[in-house]
């Protein structure tokens, strides 16, 4: 547990308090991921929420250095083993080649072999999706440049909590929906903001709305007899920071 606490503070540390340029922050995330993988391979005894946890805070350091955007489809943080998505990377100009690179919990960085879709953007699809495929995901092109970075976790659990992938512009409405594995799906739930009970929502969907930074936290749902979700970060941003 001291190796989380150590990694949380140092990577809140970096968020934070230090004004890296889009370049400077590049490189300390890709140095962060790296290094936290690492620990991660020689520490069995790491709390596996804490790394899920980490590793999505430790994106936020990772900037985009290119008129490009990631998305992933369908919007959600979370996914069953076995289910599918997509990321795609959306050029601006579309001037450049780009490729899908991830940096999972075991430390592996792949690339996928990525093709145009009827949009013109470059689609990469991830199916059958198992839980060592939980990790950072992002877009890079041939010279170097990245896209924004997003944590996806795959769980072998019975729940998940279906929240949004990237960051959440202040003022919106955010909807959070507890999902069991198996139907029936729309089950009374419980959801969590930072460990404590928020609400109990009979058809298992709960709406924020107009969230503000004081919505930005981990959230959890709990269905009775289905389990507990795994913990997701909303982020939220403002209008000055985009």
């Amino acid at each position: 547990m001291s190796v989380c606490l150590g990694w949380f503070f140092t990577v809140v540390c970096w968020r934070h308090h230090i004004n890296f340029s889009p370049t400077k922050r590049k490189e300390a995330g890709k140095a962060a991921v790296t290094k936290l993988s690492a620990d991660v391979s020689s520490s069995c005894t790491m709390d596996q929420r804490c790394i899920q946890l980490l590793l999505f805070v430790t994106s936020l350091l990772w900037g985009s250095t290119n008129q490009v955007h990631l998305t992933v489809s369908p919007n959600s943080a979370q996914f069953f083993e076995d289910q599918s998505f997509n990321v795609t990377c959306e050029d601006v100009d579309s001037s450049a080649e780009w490729t899908v690179r991830r940096n999972t919990t075991i430390g592996t960085m792949e690339q996928c072999e990525y093709g145009l879709d009827e949009s013109n953007r470059f689609t990469c699809k991830f199916n059958h999706i198992a839980r060592l495929d939980r990790g950072v995901y992002w877009c890079e092109s041939r010279d170097g440049s990245t896209s924004n970075s997003v944590y996806i976790n795959v769980t072998g659990g019975a729940v998940i909590l279906q929240s949004p992938v990237l960051p959440v512009m202040e003022g919106h409405d955010v909807s959070l929906h507890c999902q069991t594995k198996r139907p029936p799906s729309k089950l009374p739930a419980d959801f969590y903001k930072d460990g404590s009970l928020i609400r109990t929502e009979p058809t298992g969907h709960m709406t924020i709305h107009h969230v503000t930074k004081s919505d930005e936290g981990l959230y959890k749902c709990h269905i009775s007899s289905h389990g507990e979700s795994p913990p997701s970060w909303i982020y939220v941003t403002d209008w000055s920071s985009t």
